[in-house]
């Protein structure tokens, strides 16, 4: 269940980046690229923020 949170979250920020990006200013996208990288960065650390955040507050897997 948290991993489907975790992917969810994450590809909402993306799209609100683009969206952002495109009609307010193109410094947006840099959200999208946060949320690319943290994702990134946990394929290799197995470490995630938003899964410890979520595991606190009592999210079943």
């Amino acid at each position: 269940m948290r991993e489907r949170i975790v992917r969810a979250v994450a590809g909402t920020l993306v799209l609100t980046s683009i969206i952002l990006a495109y009609t307010v200013n193109t410094n947006w996208i840099w959200l999208g690229v946060f949320a690319g990288a943290n994702l990134l960065q946990s394929s290799f650390t197995r470490f995630c923020p938003l899964e410890k955040i979520l595991k606190a507050a009592g999210v079943k897997d």
